[in-house]
C-alpha cells in the first residue's frame, strides 16, 4: 500500500442504536483563536473523510461557540464541493455549558433546562448550518433539573427532527 492509499476505517454501531459511526471520531474540543478558518477545518475534515472517518463531534461550549461554526462551514463546503452529502455524516453536539461558558453564561443560558436544551439545539443548529444533527448529547450531568424535565426536552428536539437521537456524555 502507498503511503497515500487510504485506510479503510472500522464503523461500529453507536450505543444500543442502528447507527453506523467510525471507530474513530473527529471531535473539535480544542483552544481557538484567529488563524483557525473553514478552510482549514475543510482540510482537516476531508482528511478524516477520506480515511473513513464519518463520525465528528463538537459541543455548544468548545471554542465559545466557534468549533461549530468552523466545523458546520467545512461540512458545508464539502457538500458544495460534492466531496460528501449530508446522508455521507454523522454530526453530534452537546448542550450543558452553553455557548459562553459557565462563568459568562446567564441562569438560562446553561444546564438542561427544557428552556436551554431548546435555544441550545436552535442556537447550535444556526452555527452549524444545518437542519439537523444525528445525535445531541446533554454534556454532562445537572443536579438541579429534574430528569423528567431533561427526558422530555430531549425528546421534543427530535419530534421537532432537529436530532435523530440524543443521549448523555461524560
Amino acid at each position: 500500500m502507498s503511503a497515500s492509499a487510504p485506510t479503510r476505517m472500522t464503523h461500529r454501531f453507536l450505543g444500543n442504536s442502528g447507527l453506523l459511526v467510525s471507530k474513530l471520531a473527529l471531535g473539535s474540543w480544542m483552544s481557538y483563536d484567529e488563524k483557525h478558518t473553514v478552510d482549514a477545518w475543510y482540510e482537516l475534515v476531508l482528511m478524516a473523510f477520506k480515511h473513513g472517518v464519518n463520525f465528528f463531534d463538537t459541543a455548544e461550549v468548545y471554542g465559545s461557540s466557534q468549533a461549530e461554526e468552523l466545523l458546520g462551514g467545512a461540512i458545508k463546503k464539502g457538500i458544495a464541493e460534492g466531496v460528501w452529502s449530508r446522508d455521507d455524516l454523522v454530526i453530534t453536539t452537546k448542550i450543558f455549558h452553553g455557548y459562553k461558558g459557565f462563568p459568562k453564561a446567564g441562569p438560562n443560558d446553561q444546564g438542561l433546562s427544557r428552556k436551554h436544551i431548546v435555544e441550545g439545539m436552535k442556537a447550535s443548529l444556526r452555527r452549524l448550518e444545518l437542519d439537523n444533527v444525528d445525535v445531541v448529547f446533554c454534556h454532562r450531568q445537572e443536579p438541579y433539573t429534574p430528569i423528567e424535565e431533561t427526558v422530555r426536552a430531549m425528546n421534543y428536539v427530535i419530534e421537532k427532527g432537529w436530532a435523530y437521537y440524543w443521549g448523555t456524555s461524560n
